[in-house]
């Protein structure tokens, strides 16, 4: 997650740089070019941005026809700024591909340095497959520039899991090639993109609207060769820290804000912010994140707090549409041990702090019953016929007879809010 010292650091674009082409036997003068992985909403709606901006030619590989077909037919697309400063972009310079064109998706990881993933944890086995196939190409041409793939998935050591993959499908004499030209990337992604109506995204696949918020923290330790210079990238010493600092400060706000607001029957997470008393719950709950966090990762306290008053004022941006049952979607796994909600209890419970309102939000989470949500089904199921404390026990790992078991516990017996 980003900090008050990274506004206004923003890089500058390079300019077009002589640059090999593996290809044929003239080197010539080429723009800068970035595979991107997934065309959605954080590869269009956040990457593209970036690297647009930066000087970069970016071809998304992706898997929708309608949408590599508007990309190429317009060859840009359009990117709308929603918020304080809403304003319209037009991101030039893009080419698609789709990813199941294995050889020409291959020829263009074997003849750029910059990756880019944004396709969620699911589909990183398939991204993995072709890289993998892309770095024993550049292995057998001898080819000694390093490769960067910056991964933006919300899964943790996504790094190790990436790397993982890729050894499952190269060859084990490629192996040490891979280790020492391939840089796997972690980052911590932030903004905010809005759910388009279906209407709008039949009348243009590729039209894309997202908040202003536009920082990338990125590992500064898994970059490979020289660290690319990226508008709104920061390299970072300690990712842990600013990941730890996003799932616990934004994430777990969000998903309180959303629990809440479902118990209050809002439509919108805008609406449920503007709630005073679910505003306080939500305030008071990352201040108590943030007492743990200052002390486990030396953030400086006026830093925490501007953070999560710029949250609450983003939370409330009613131009992005959000709504509660989108936020709240998944319980069961947003209620898991590490994750979000309990793991930030367990974090702020490790300082010596009571999680009260961190706990409130638990409570909550727990009697998100939302009826076209899978997850909330069965954890509606199992509520009900096995009771709270299963439910405590055995999805998040909390003792029903502990100090935080009796906390949730207290909070659903006097209402949520």
């Amino acid at each position: 997650m980003d900090n008050d010292n990274f506004v206004g650091r923003e890089f500058g674009v390079k300019t077009p740089r002589q640059k090999f082409n593996p290809w044929g036997s003239q080197v010539k003068n080429i723009m800068k070019r970035v595979v991107q992985f997934g065309a959605g909403n954080i590869g269009r709606g956040f990457l593209g941005q970036l690297f647009y901006e930066s000087g970069y030619e970016i071809v998304f590989i992706d898997v929708v026809p309608e949408l590599i077909d508007a990309l190429n037919r317009k060859g840009s697309y359009h990117l709308r700024i929603v918020g304080d400063n809403p304003r319209d972009l037009t991101i030039r310079n893009i080419r698609a591909i789709n990813a199941r064109e294995r050889e020409e998706v291959v020829r263009e990881i074997v003849s750029s340095n910059l990756i880019a993933t944004a396709v969620g944890a699911r589909n990183l086995p398939s991204v993995a497959d072709l890289v993998a196939e892309g770095m024993m190409r550049r292995a057998e041409k001898g080819l000694i520039e390093p490769v960067n793939i910056i991964i933006c998935e919300n899964m943790p050591e996504a790094s190790k899991v990436f790397f993982g993959y890729l050894r499952e499908k190269v060859n084990s004499r490629y192996t040490d090639y891979l280790k020492s030209h391939l840089g796997l990337v972690e980052t911590v992604i932030s903004r905010m993109v809005p759910v388009l109506p279906e209407e709008i995204r039949k009348k243009d696949p590729s039209f894309i609207m997202a908040e202003e918020y536009s920082l990338l923290p990125v590992d500064k330790k898994g970059f490979k060769g020289e660290i690319p210079k990226i508008k709104g990238m920061i390299p970072c010493e300690n990712i842990v820290a600013y990941e730890e600092q996003k799932l616990f400060t934004h994430n777990t706000g969000h998903a309180i804000c959303a629990y809440l607001g479902y118990q209050k029957s809002y439509r919108y997470i805008w609406e449920a912010i503007q709630d005073r008393k679910i505003r306080e719950v939500v305030e008071a709950a990352l201040m108590e994140t943030a007492q743990a966090l200052v002390e486990k990762h030396n953030f400086e306290w006026e830093e925490q707090k501007n953070l999560i008053q710029d949250l609450l004022h983003r939370f409330n941006n009613k131009a992005l549409g959000d709504t509660v049952v989108r936020v709240g979607r998944d319980p069961i796994r947003k209620l898991g041990p590490r994750d979000r909600l309990v793991g930030a209890a367990r974090l702020v419970e490790s300082f010596g702090i009571t999680p009260y309102n961190v706990c409130r939000g638990i409570a909550a989470a727990i009697f998100f019953d939302y009826p076209q949500d899978e997850e909330a089904v069965k954890l509606t199921q199992m509520r009900k016929q096995r009771g709270v404390d299963v439910v405590l026990r055995y999805i998040c790992h909390i003792n029903p007879e502990g100090k935080l078991g009796q906390i949730i516990k207290e909070h659903i017996w006097r209402g949520f809010i």
